[in-house]
């Protein structure tokens, strides 16, 4: 007579001890990421910092205050250097 694997019931886990949920959290959506573009986990985080880097990039320069601007545009007539 054969016997077939019996099916164990699931069990839920609570939090694990001394893991934040919140890091649990970061790493699943992380994963989903990489999924969802087919990259890999590490360019998901080169994308979140980037993504970061851009955010703070933003909030800390003013139009006042910016040392130098993002893009410089150069219009017709401002050319000073350019050959005759």
């Amino acid at each position: 007579m054969i016997r077939w694997p019996q099916k164990k019931p699931a069990v839920a886990l609570g939090p694990l001890p001394g893991v934040n949920p919140k890091i649990l959290e970061l790493q699943a959506a992380k994963e989903i990421l990489a999924e969802v573009f087919q990259v890999r986990v590490s360019d998901v985080e080169e994308m979140i910092l980037s993504r970061y880097d851009d955010v703070r990039y933003e909030e800390n320069s003013s139009e006042d205050g910016e040392l130098w601007p993002r893009e410089f545009l150069l219009e017709e007539g401002q050319d000073s250097q350019s050959p005759a």
